[in-house]
């Protein structure tokens, strides 16, 4: 009797995940697809100025790979570089200079901030300090993007043209991520799908929508905006900054757009699935808002939408459970289908869709892992610096 109920409980369960998946296609945004690309633009009758913001901290590895796209940019209007040299102790400040000599360009401004104060992040501090930077030359827009993006050399003038076109206040494109490893191909398209399906880019794009989210490695801020929402001082203590730019911007009115990048690439290379785990784990639970009950419950989500149609083929197959079989077979089918035009945007293999589920299981796995660190007192870690709890970083108003 009780193998019997036990068995029932499962089937019902398995129907529960196939109930969610099929919810997820249809009424999620359609995050699943991969067509959000820039919208329609046409060129403006004048080209507006751009101050272009680039936090470097120890990135002398990845500059020589960014940097000279950046300063290849062919933009009609004017528009300047100012790289922020973070701290580095691997002569990135340097290396950025001789590379601008090397390479000419747009003209190139490299500064330095010193450590941030309490109550700011390292990488917004850094923002902070180029914007200030910027703000001497009045420009009408900032191109915040990080060290290790690489730029075809007309993306400013599309990401540009888009925004005046279709009055964003923030033009983001999430940046095409490096995938060369074994590790890279099962995690790195995964990210980036798991991050769709929190923020649908749909609802991103759809002006009064609650849903906000930008990609912190290539965003187009107007400046007005930027004054407008306090932005970077209003997400001073944010360790995922670009949700939190996006979030305020909205918040003061803004029309904000993210999509994924056809031309802007990042050089960065996460070869070793340890490197791969800090990446995810150092901000997991800070997307959580550090809730012990959010985190219960992600982990709990996880398990229904990814790992319960494998686990239910395998039971149902064991016990000889045709319908718990099929239901578990329907729903790990409607997963998979679902991931399919993220690997094809990534240029994968497809026999990696049904693998998705040993994915997510990895990610359940680095959640948990951050909020274990978080409850350490160790806090988000990156380039070297380790950033308190929430609740021990001082509010300055």
């Amino acid at each position: 009797m009780g193998q019997t109920a036990a068995v029932s409980a499962f089937l019902w369960i398995t129907v529960v995940s196939l109930a969610v998946w099929c919810w997820l296609a249809f009424g999620q945004g359609f995050f699943w697809r991969t067509d959000v690309r820039l919208p329609p633009r046409r060129e403006p009758d004048e080209w507006p100025s751009v101050c272009v913001v680039v936090p470097a901290r120890d990135e002398a590895a990845v500059l020589p790979a960014s940097l000279p796209s950046l300063l290849a940019q062919d933009y009609p209007g004017w528009a300047e570089v100012f790289l922020v040299d973070d701290g580095s102790t691997d002569g990135t400040g340097e290396l950025a200079r001789e590379l601008s000599r090397r390479h000419g360009g747009l003209p190139l401004t490299v500064g330095s901030p010193g450590e941030p104060p309490a109550g700011w992040t390292g990488k917004l501090w850094a923002v902070r300090y180029g914007i200030g930077l910027a703000r001497a030359r009045d420009p009408a827009y900032l191109l915040l993007t990080d060290a290790d993006i690489a730029h075809a050399p007309d993306s400013l003038r599309e990401l540009v043209a888009a925004a005046r076109t279709g009055g964003f206040d923030v033009v983001s494109q999430m940046a095409r991520l490096r995938v060369a490893s074994l590790w890279e191909r099962l995690v790195v398209p995964a990210f980036v799908y798991f991050f769709a399906q929190l923020y649908p880019f749909r609802w991103i794009g759809r002006k009064g929508a609650r849903t906000a989210a930008a990609a912190g490695g290539c965003v187009l801020l107007r400046t007005a905006m930027a004054d407008k929402a306090r932005v970077p001082e209003s997400i001073r203590h944010a360790v995922i900054d670009d949700v939190a730019l996006a979030r305020v911007v909205k918040g003061s009115g803004g029309h904000v757009w993210l999509g994924l990048a056809d031309h802007v690439d990042s050089v960065r290379p996460y070869p070793r699935l340890g490197d791969l785990w800090r990446m995810v784990s150092r901000s997991a639970y800070a997307q959580l808002r550090h809730n012990p009950l959010l985190l219960l419950g992600t982990v709990a989500g996880l398990a229904l939408v990814y790992l319960v149609p494998p686990a239910a083929v395998v039971v149902g197959a064991a016990g000889g459970d045709a319908a718990t079989t099929l239901l578990g077979a329907s729903a790990w089918a409607v997963l998979s289908g679902t991931y399919v035009p993220m690997l094809r945007y990534y240029r994968q293999p497809l026999w990696l869709a049904p693998l998705l589920p040993f994915t997510a299981f990895l990610y359940l796995l680095m959640t948990v892992d951050s909020a274990v660190q978080h409850y350490r007192g160790r806090g988000a870690a990156w380039k070297g610096r380790t950033y308190a709890r929430p609740d021990a970083v001082p509010d300055e108003g």
